[in-house]
């Protein structure tokens, strides 16, 4: 993300995204009520208002839109901000709806009421990370699997499930092996065709290591290995639990999920052993942040994004109020595990400093 101009004394940021991964920031950041300014097209019809109207033009024009609605399409990695239109020249005219497909390398304005830390928070990460997304392969004797990790979650690419002879079939087992090995890296080829990656690789005993020994003929692959790690999973799982567990840690250091992940196995592990050093729910939280015990503040994303007016400004008063007690706030995304767990709690909860009767 590069950040263009940055005017929050006055409410404004202009910024350009520049990967993927600063579409999900814009995603989380942009609300309802907030006001956008880019260039898009738009069609005008052409001809005096009491004449019949000629056919529509689609032109460029540049509008301010007050966002009603804020689109994330996984699939198609799009991101649509709809709203009215508020400020546009005068052949368009202002009080119709319009939808911004905001896409790469093209600048947009985002004006607030206030910006919160957090906001702030993911725009300054966003535009400081040069990482590119990281690759996670996890093999074993039952299959393969490979995922991308980005900052907004993790997507599996592809996964394949294999049958292995019993060893008394020794050529059959040693060639379904290999065959496994082949299937595998071509999947790490393609999905590496356009954008180079960092590469950790995941598994059990010997087809992991004979999986990298294969590698030995893929040089274009080996040099982008960044770790091994061993796993008790197979398949996806194996890539959530090397997530969960943080031994994706020194590949992921400057990926936002891990530390989303990590945050809400620390509340599960606290909730498990029953100290009254955690709160979930709206209103044991508040009660907890009232007496300044609050370490870190967990919410789910889609609980900012699409709470009412009224509920989002007494959580946007709960984060001002943690942050102003040194706590710390993680907006955790409902895209990977950790956020469907914390979703399942209610979508907020906290790391206290001290218990809380």
């Amino acid at each position: 993300m590069r950040i263009l101009r940055d005017d929050v004394k006055h409410g404004a940021v202009t910024v350009i995204p520049e990967v993927l991964d600063d579409l999900w920031v814009l995603y989380n950041i942009i609300e309802r009520g907030d006001k956008v300014h880019a260039r898009t097209s738009r069609e005008i019809r052409l001809g005096d208002r009491y004449d019949r109207p000629e056919k529509g033009k689609r032109v460029s024009v540049s509008l301010g839109l007050t966002v009603e609605r804020v689109m994330w399409d996984r699939q198609m990695n799009r991101l649509r901000v709809h709203g009215v239109i508020y400020e546009a020249p005068e052949e368009v005219g202002a009080g119709s709806h319009h939808t911004f497909n905001i896409v790469l390398n093209r600048p947009l304005k985002i004006i607030k009421r206030r910006w919160m830390r957090h906001h702030l928070d993911r725009l300054r990460r966003a535009a400081e990370r040069r990482v590119p997304p990281v690759m996670v392969v996890s093999i074993d004797d039952e299959g393969y699997c490979v995922g991308v990790l980005r900052g907004f979650g993790i997507d599996i690419n592809v996964e394949e499930r294999v049958t292995l002879p019993g060893k008394a079939r020794s050529e059959d087992r040693r060639r379904v092996i290999q065959g496994l090995f082949k299937s595998a890296a071509e999947a790490i080829e393609e999905a590496t065709r356009d954008v180079e990656m960092p590469i950790v690789i995941l598994g059990l005993g010997y087809i992991k290591n004979g999986f990298l020994k294969y590698l030995e003929g893929k040089p274009e692959i080996k040099r982008r290995i960044i770790d091994v790690k061993g796993v008790n999973s197979t398949g996806r799982a194996a890539i959530y639990e090397a997530l969960r567990s943080g031994v994706l840690s020194r590949a992921l250091r400057h990926v936002r999920v891990a530390k989303e992940a990590e945050a809400v196995e620390e509340l599960l592990r606290r909730l498990g052993r029953g100290r009254g050093d955690v709160a979930y729910g709206m209103e044991e939280v508040k009660k907890a942040c009232s007496i300044g015990a609050i370490d870190k503040l967990l919410l789910t994303d889609s609980l900012l994004r699409e709470a009412l007016d009224e509920d989002r400004r007494s959580m946007e008063e709960l984060i001002r109020e943690v942050e102003e007690k040194r706590g710390e706030v993680i907006i955790v995304s409902v895209e990977h595990e950790a956020g469907v767990k914390l979703d399942s709690l209610g979508g907020v909860a906290a790391l206290l400093r001290f218990r809380v009767a």
